[in-house]
């Protein structure tokens, strides 16, 4: 029986359950194709502001004049891989050796990337887990290399890497740098001068390819002074890499112990990539015994320097190892040869300082100190972007300005030429640098004006030439 406490009242008894169960709604499970589907309105309703922000860059890519050597553009393909859910996967070690549970899928989209690009470089080994190029060389100057140990590498101001040596970066704070360099009077490799100074310095690592060089790099003459002093080779080739890929440029995947390259600069995602050819399972000493030089390296990638690989990036690897087996891609790096020299000899034509007098791959620099009195890297660069041309400034050999001003800009072909330019634009956009570069008034080594009329001008030109050559 029950009483209400306050009144004294007898209360009807009810029976009835102390809970309730609530059966959640059915809910519909998404395909894979739902799921990915319109993730750039979903981005928009969530943020808006990232989703203005990611609009603003998209119009700036399609309407300017992108001539930065070190960019790329990748595909859709690439781009869909990258946004897609095996962004949530974590996990840590290698094929087959995993830390974590559910790697089936991963591991499969890992092999996969492996064999393509082992096939796309011609290959014995390929380690798609960097994170990026700087990656990739630290990873290997880790492996081989003892604290203290020497490098011969090229001078940041020669056109190195600042991953090569530099004393801001870990190369230069662990290791012992020493600098080659390009001789003054040409501007070219001289290997004769390189052998010489490995002979006296004597390292272990001798570093080769560049950021600025817009000549042939000779990697046989170099792996023939790194066997004269006993040093391991390492080819950074990060610029040429789509281009010897195609066979536009000779490869040093059998000449250098270990090649690494960035995988955007050839067109691909962000990410770093380490190749062997002939000296894979090269013996390497470790303790008493001794292992293959490639375990060495994957060791020194996880757990030495990294933790878990992004595995998005690394099936966006895996479409983009595929690209370049196309025809197609192997055919666009030839013509963005064909573009880079074409535009090298215009600039030289209307009286430019090019280096070297001209190109063989993507790029080539200019001295602007030389255009007119006052002008500098900086500058250069500025005024060119305010109309819509990109460029970056870059320290020539033997720059009497600092790094922060130079005398010098790069220019690469790489996106024009995914975007369909050929060798008959190539004026256009040498006339529309030159207008840019003679109209500038000069006030200082940072400070210029543009009249605002011809900025305008010349913001429309460059607009209308970019609407007939979209991005692809």
């Amino acid at each position: 029986m029950l009483v209400d406490k306050h009144t004294g009242q007898t209360l009807a008894r009810v029976d009835k359950p102390v809970y309730e169960v609530i059966r959640p709604a059915v809910q519909k499970t998404l395909t894979n194709e739902q799921y990915h589907q319109g993730l750039l309105s979903t981005l928009e309703s969530s943020d808006p502001d990232v989703y203005r922000l990611l609009t603003q860059e998209y119009d700036r890519q399609q309407s300017t004049l992108q001539l930065i050597a070190a960019e790329n553009q990748c595909s859709r393909a690439v781009l869909a891989a990258l946004g897609s859910v095996v962004q949530n996967k974590t996990t840590e070690g290698f094929v087959g050796a995993r830390f974590h549970g559910g790697c089936e899928v991963v591991d499969c989209l890992e092999t996969l990337a492996i064999s393509r690009a082992r096939e796309a470089f011609g290959a014995k080994y390929a380690n798609v887990q960097p994170h990026s190029g700087t990656s990739a060389n630290q990873i290997v100057l880790t492996a081989v290399l003892d604290k203290g140990d020497r490098i011969l590498s090229l001078a940041m101001d020669q056109g190195g890497h600042v991953s090569h040596g530099a004393p801001v970066a870990l190369a230069g704070r662990i290791f012992e740098i020493e600098s080659y360099r390009v001789r003054p009077d040409n501007f070219l490799l001289d290997y004769d001068a390189i052998r010489q100074q490995a002979l006296r310095f004597r390292p272990k690592l001798i570093i080769c390819g560049t950021t600025a060089y817009s000549r042939i790099i000779d990697f046989a003459r170099f792996r023939a002074i790194a066997d004269e002093v006993g040093a391991y080779l390492m080819a950074d080739v990060s610029h040429i890499s789509g281009l010897i890929s195609a066979g536009v440029h000779p490869s040093p995947v059998d000449q250098a112990h270990f090649t690494t390259t960035s995988t955007y600069k050839p067109g691909g995602p962000r990410g770093g990539l380490i190749l062997m050819g002939r000296d894979f399972d090269r013996p390497f000493p470790v303790g008493n015994r001794t292992i293959p030089l490639w375990e060495r390296i994957e060791k020194t990638t996880f757990p030495g320097f990294q933790g878990t690989p992004y595995l998005n990036n690394i099936a966006a690897k895996a479409v983009f190892f595929k690209e370049m087996l196309s025809a197609e891609y192997k055919d666009r790096q030839a013509k963005i040869v064909e573009n880079a020299r074409a535009l090298a000899e215009e600039f030289v034509r209307r009286g430019y300082d090019v280096l070297t007098g001209g190109t063989d791959n993507h790029l080539f620099c200019v001295n602007v100190a030389n255009l007119h009195r006052g002008l500098t890297g900086l500058t250069a660069q500025k005024s060119l972007e305010d109309c819509g041309i990109i460029v970056n400034m870059n320290r020539l050999p033997y720059d009497s300005q600092n790094a922060r001003v130079t005398s010098g800009m790069r220019i690469g072909t790489p996106i024009v030429t995914r975007n369909g330019m050929r060798v008959a634009q190539m004026p256009t956009v040498a006339e529309l640098v030159d207008r840019v570069l003679t109209h500038v008034e000069i006030l200082g080594d940072r400070e210029y004006r543009l009249d605002p009329v011809f900025r305008d001008e010349m913001r429309e030109q460059i607009r209308s030439l970019c609407s007939r050559f979209p991005m692809q």
